[in-house]
């Protein structure tokens, strides 16, 4: 079994738009959620699995997230810099691969948030991950479990743990829950500037090196204020 990777990419860069009006004046990884920040639950996650350095992408309210973050020691924090200009996920990771080295890492939504169940599943998606075969192993909440999601999800899963993206009018059982580990051989030939990574997804799927791991535990999609109350209240009753 391969090493468990001790690098991590933490997507931050975003508008928050649909945070508003909280993300006015803070970036919407600094909301405060059980008395600790988005980006703070996401950081403790991935220092419990052993990362020693986590890229964290910075536009919007960057000096913020940047002060926040400057004192970290577990995992220690490197910003990527996207003051610039917005690139998206997948622009923004293509920007950080000089920072994230030549191994699989670890990719981390900076809003996403779980509660673990008997086994972290940053530590699942560790065990679970097989370089020879895979570009991306996505970390995938069930749906019909999930606090705050009311969506039709992304994915479908064939028995084999491969993904299958759905279709435009279809119903899945999972959604994609903001964790992953991926390959630097996913970004081969990879857009420039600004786009989604689920471009890269797609096309991995299309080549069957996209693969996924059902969540065990409960994930909280946080996407609205409305929103948190919920997450609060499910972290009270859990351990997250």
């Amino acid at each position: 079994m391969p090493p468990a990777p001790t690098t991590a990419m933490v997507l931050a860069a975003g508008l928050g738009t649909r945070m508003r009006p909280l993300t006015a004046t803070r970036p919407k990884p600094l909301v405060s959620v059980a008395g600790k920040t988005l980006l703070d639950h996401g950081l403790d996650k991935l220092a419990a699995a052993g990362v020693a350095t986590a890229i964290v992408n910075v536009h919007y309210l960057a000096d913020q997230i940047e002060r926040h973050v400057a004192a970290r020691t577990a995992p220690r924090v490197k910003i990527s810099d996207e003051r610039d200009a917005i690139l998206g996920t997948g622009g923004g990771l293509v920007r950080a691969l000089p920072l994230l080295g030549p191994a699989p890492f670890f990719l981390l939504n900076s809003d996403t948030l779980w509660i673990d169940g008997a086994r972290p599943n940053l530590a699942r998606l560790a065990d679970a991950f097989e370089a020879p075969r895979m570009d991306a192993l996505l970390l995938l909440a069930p749906t019909a479990t999930s606090i705050g999601y009311d969506g039709a999800g992304d994915y479908a899963m064939d028995a084999g743990g491969a993904l299958i993206r759905r279709g435009e009018k279809e119903t899945v059982p999972f959604v994609y829950a903001g964790a992953a580990i991926l390959s630097p051989d996913l970004f081969d030939r990879a857009p420039e500037g600004e786009f989604a990574l689920t471009v890269l997804f797609d096309r991995a799927a299309a080549r069957g090196r996209l693969f996924g791991l059902p969540l065990e535990g409960v994930w909280m999609h946080v996407g609205t204020p409305g929103a948190i109350a919920a997450a609060e209240q499910a972290l009270r009753h859990g351990a997250g």
